[in-house]
């Protein structure tokens, strides 16, 4: 195996030395930024996530702020989904797409006050899109990387401690809702979301030198609900049907594909980025969708970093966008990004790089 090279072109995220102390083993790069992968037990981390509450340095979650006179126009401009009924403290998951309709990430929009937005992004670089939308559109908005991190807080037992941290009132938040508040003078925002369907909160820190002190806030205070580190798994994402942009879409990938197509809404205005390439994408209907898979294989196999090949008939009908080992399903699960022709129940073989592997379709999600 090959190690990590240190470079300030890719930065740490404020829990960065709190992670390391917890015996962070691997890393991935997201949004330039060092992103935890594992801390060296992957099915403890993972039960942690199902039965528990797991503690996830997501700080490359990076937030794109909208804010002047036009910050709301803009993101609506930018964003295919229709923002006007957006209260100030609402969260709204929203895709991005390009103009040919392309999906370019999928961030969680928060709307902080009616000349105020954050684009809680995925890994592609939006400030530098949203800025050129803006000046393109002459609009008046300053555009900017404030200085907040996600910190997240997943599992069915984090509301229990998140609430002993901050209160009873954020078990009346609703999903994606979220609040402004401080703990022990360190503001954050709160809001009830994460990459999981597990159930959790992402405490958003709004004060970058004070990272390992929440960290170790939460830690502490989720001692008795025997509280881990972790990172966003694999396996529970793929089981749970959560996309990753980018990693499950390639180039041409549109919402409807992906089964993003409930977040579209067709009426919004004209001037939406890519609104009229996604009302005949609908119109003609998508070549493509999203399905499940069911490797034939009895033990776990590892996926490389390249998407595989799937056939039918000895005919490409698509590609594995990725797969991992499912510890409750005891199978290989993966995603296909394939042909409308080819429909779930259908058997098709998937091209490795160690041989063909027969797997069942399915719809999404698994679990």
């Amino acid at each position: 195996m090959f190690s990590f090279f240190p470079t300030a072109r890719v930065r740490p995220s404020p829990f960065f030395e709190a992670v390391v102390a917890e015996g962070m083993v691997a890393a991935n790069v997201y949004n330039r930024m060092i992103m935890p992968t594992s801390f060296g037990d992957p099915e403890g981390e993972y039960w942690r996530l199902i039965n528990g509450v797991s503690q996830w340095d997501v700080g490359v979650e990076r937030q794109v702020q909208l804010k002047g006179p036009d910050a709301a126009r803009l993101a609506q401009i930018l964003s295919p989904r229709d923002l006007s009924a957006c209260k100030i403290g609402q969260g709204k998951y929203v895709p991005l797409c390009n103009h040919r309709g392309t999906v370019i990430n999928d961030p969680i929009l928060l709307k902080l006050s009616n000349d105020l937005y954050w684009l809680s992004i995925a890994d592609s670089d939006i400030w530098l899109w949203a800025s050129a939308i803006a000046a393109e559109r002459g609009l008046n908005v300053e555009i900017t990387e404030p200085d907040v991190s996600p910190m997240a807080l997943q599992g069915p037992k984090a509301e229990d401690v998140v609430a002993h941290v901050l209160g009873d009132w954020v078990r009346a938040l609703k999903y994606f809702w979220f609040k402004e508040t401080e703990i022990e003078g360190i503001p954050i925002a709160v809001q009830r979301s994460g990459w999981s369907k597990q159930g959790g909160f992402e405490i958003y820190l709004r004060d970058g030198t004070k990272g390992t002190k929440l960290w170790n806030i939460f830690k502490e205070a989720g001692k008795p609900w025997g509280i881990g580190p972790g990172a966003p798994a694999t396996a529970e994402r793929t089981e749970s049907g959560l996309l990753s942009v980018g990693g499950d879409t390639d180039d041409e990938t549109n919402p409807f594909e992906v089964r993003l197509g409930k977040y579209v809404d067709l009426g919004v205005p004209d001037d939406v980025v890519g609104i009229g390439a996604l009302r005949k994408i609908e119109a003609d209907g998508p070549k493509r969708h999203q399905l499940g898979l069911i490797l034939d294989a009895s033990m776990p196999v590892p996926f490389g970093a390249k998407r595989e090949d799937i056939t039918f008939d000895g005919t490409k009908v698509g590609v594995m966008t990725h797969c991992t080992w499912s510890p409750r399903m005891k199978a290989n699960i993966g995603y296909a990004l394939i042909s409308t022709a080819v429909k779930a129940g259908t058997t098709v073989t998937v091209n490795r790089a160690n041989g063909s592997m027969a797997a069942r379709l399915v719809e999404l999600p698994f679990l």
